[in-house]
């Protein structure tokens, strides 16, 4: 079975936000970073070698796949932040159409800047993710 490549890692987030070239994403991921750990709890970690996350859960799929993801987190990706949540079809038609300037994918939003988005519409949609995560696995 393949290994997965998102791991836990023990990478310095600060050194990583650091190493952002442009100024408003590297303040934004530093304000992400209050945001996120004020909503779930939990400190941030390095997550590959980009993504910032927040607590963790452990998942096994039917096929007999597992392994542990962050139950939120964030990437600032050279042309947008990636922000990574599990959020319900229900939760994605009430805050997406409120959120701000954005794009969707199948597994995250995508944003350029914080000043693009509503941050109150933010910080639910990361308690909502925590929330189904921790319903989809209790066991966390």
């Amino acid at each position: 079975m393949a290994k997965n490549k998102t791991t836990q890692t023990e990478t310095s987030v600060t050194d990583f936000i650091n190493a952002v070239e442009d100024d408003t994403k590297r303040n934004d991921s530093f304000e992400l970073i209050t945001i996120m750990q004020k909503q779930t709890g939990f400190d941030a970690k390095m997550w590959g070698p980009s993504i910032i996350g927040f607590g963790s859960y452990h998942y096994k799929y039917a096929s007999g796949h597992e392994g542990d993801a962050p139950l939120v987190g964030f990437s600032p990706r050279k042309d947008a932040f990636s922000f990574y949540a599990c959020l319900t079809d229900e939760n994605k038609e009430e805050l997406l159409p409120n959120f701000g300037k954005h794009k969707v994918a199948k597994a995250c939003v995508y944003f350029k800047k914080l000043a693009d988005i509503d941050p109150e519409i933010l910080k639910k949609m990361i308690s909502l993710s925590v929330k189904n995560l921790n319903t989809l696995y209790p066991s966390n």
